[in-house]
């Protein structure tokens, strides 16, 4: 009962927090500053998500030849920043590392 208790808390404290932001979103306005710096914040995330899994697919740091993470992620930031397109950049990503994890093994 407390386990459930404590998940319903989490779960309201979490839900209030982030509807406080939308409900004075319009009541509040952010310095230019501010705003400039919270166009970054989803590169920031993203960037902190991926590198890892790049290069450290193994739990180790892997910047070889052979690390297919690493050459996949590469393949699909060209692609990203050719064709702005993120379905085109999500397929030619996965399309490329199951290619190279089947010619790797």
């Amino acid at each position: 009962m407390t386990l459930w208790l404590i998940i319903i808390s989490i779960g309201l404290f979490t839900y209030g927090v982030r509807l406080v932001f939308i409900v004075l979103s319009d009541r509040v306005v952010l310095p230019a500053l501010a705003q400039r710096a919270l166009r970054f914040v989803p590169v920031a995330i993203l960037t902190a998500i991926v590198v890892p899994a790049l290069v450290y697919p193994a739990g180790t740091l892997n910047l070889s030849p052979l690390n297919a993470r690493l050459l996949a992620g590469t393949i699909a930031i060209v692609i990203a920043w050719r064709t702005h397109n993120i379905a085109l950049t999500l397929a030619g990503g996965m399309g490329a590392l199951w290619l190279l994890i089947w010619l790797v093994r």
